[in-house]
């Protein structure tokens, strides 16, 4: 389907683009009860392991009002079946498990642990899977049952994902936005409407809860919010683009969700690095860094929001400007993708070269140098160990 009948396919279906609307309706409506419940039961945010300035506690079970939204408009408008009933039964247990960490805290490895429970529902019960890779220039490959396993393993760690970067106010609910935006478009070119209008649904749903969280947020989405639109946007990626035998099914969700993949392998990475434990908490997320440097926090989420959007048009791109369209080399198409190719790899480079500015040159090496004696080979090290202890996250 060209990209052209796709976007007339998604304009001119009703469930698509009332499911958009109805979510981020009901969503902005339900926030503000959100709120309320919050301070009733103290479930509020006191500050202290997130970059950013508040005056007064902030509510953090913003969730509940996206999460409900969602199911909501589901159960009325798109009435899912097959995989999708699954990750609709899913999703409530999802969001409990976040809950509960908001409420009380939960171990990063309980919390790992219990999503990958929750993902048998739809993965076991209802044949969420893929059981085909293709790999560009090489082939397609038949992994079998071997797809249970990964598909489970993909919904637990892009879960955890979106809830790592759930750090900065309007931060993950924009990227997740973007996310299903592109899956709406990209399921819609596969002709699995259904799975598209779902994408819709959540994608209104982080519209509607967006004024809300916007910087000076008013209510974060809490784990309750970020592990279920976490979940959400996994399944949907397996069933709306990696099922299809088509070469970028594989590379295309890698591209829409890469920010919150490479902002955690560059976390974890760090935290190896210095031995520290790879789920601990510290100040090394993308967004820690672009503030540190001194952008402001809107800056901070616009550019790394415009980042999540140059990598998922890149993936629409290669999917209506395939550079093998039917396994042919076509050279237009291939120069297309190319050019493309090095604009985001620009991008990509400038956002890396500048969150790089924070190594042994960092100020706050200067400041234990000057202040502490820290020996400038030692700067580095310093600087995570001070950040490291600054807070959680």
């Amino acid at each position: 389907m060209s990209f052209t009948d796709t976007l007339e396919a998604v304009a001119g279906n009703g469930t698509v683009v009332w499911g958009f609307l109805l979510a981020a309706l009901l969503a902005f409506g339900l926030t503000p009860l959100a709120a309320r419940l919050a301070h009733r039961v103290d479930a509020l945010d006191h500050g202290g392991d997130r970059p950013r300035i508040h005056t007064a506690p902030i509510p953090r079970i913003g969730g509940l009002a996206i999460v409900s939204a969602i199911v909501v408009v589901l159960l009325a408008l798109v009435r899912p079946t097959g995989a999708l009933v699954g990750v609709l039964i899913a999703l409530p247990v999802v969001a409990a498990i976040g809950l509960v960490d908001d409420l009380r805290g939960l171990k990063p490895s309980v919390k790992f642990g219990a999503v990958l429970l929750a993902a048998l529902i739809p993965v076991l019960g209802y044949d969420l899977n893929f059981q085909r890779v293709t790999l560009p220039g090489i082939g397609d490959f038949d992994i079998g049952s071997l797809g249970i396993v990964l598909t489970i393993l993909w919904i637990a760690f892009v879960a955890n994902l979106v809830n790592l970067i759930d750090g900065m106010d309007s931060l993950a609910t924009g990227i997740v936005g973007i996310a299903c935006l592109s899956f709406t478009v990209l399921a819609a070119s596969f002709g699995r409407m259904e799975v598209a209008a779902t994408a819709a649904v959540v994608a209104g749903a982080t519209a509607g809860f967006l004024p809300h969280n916007y910087h000076p947020a008013k209510i974060f989405m809490g784990d309750s919010g970020s592990l279920a639109l976490g979940f959400l946007v996994a399944s949907l990626a397996v069933e709306g683009v990696l099922k299809s035998a088509a070469t970028i099914a594989l590379l295309s969700p890698l591209l829409v969700i890469a920010v919150p993949i490479l902002d955690t392998s560059f976390v974890v990475l760090k935290r190896l690095k210095y031995r520290r434990p790879p789920w601990g908490a510290d100040h090394n997320h993308f967004y820690h860094r672009f503030l540190r440097i001194g952008y402001s926090q809107r800056r901070t989420a616009g550019l790394l929001h415009l980042w999540a959007s140059l990598l998922a048009g890149y993936a629409l791109l290669l999917r209506f400007v395939p550079p093998r369209p039917g396994g042919d080399w076509d050279l237009t198409h291939a120069l297309v993708a190319a050019g493309f190719g090095l604009v985001m790899i620009a991008a990509s480079l400038w956002m890396v070269t500048t969150l790089e500015i924070l190594k042994s040159r960092h100020i706050a090496a200067f400041k234990l140098w000057r202040t502490r004696g820290v020996a400038p080979e030692d700067g580095e090290e310093a600087v995570e160990r001070a950040l490291t202890g600054a807070g959680r996250r």
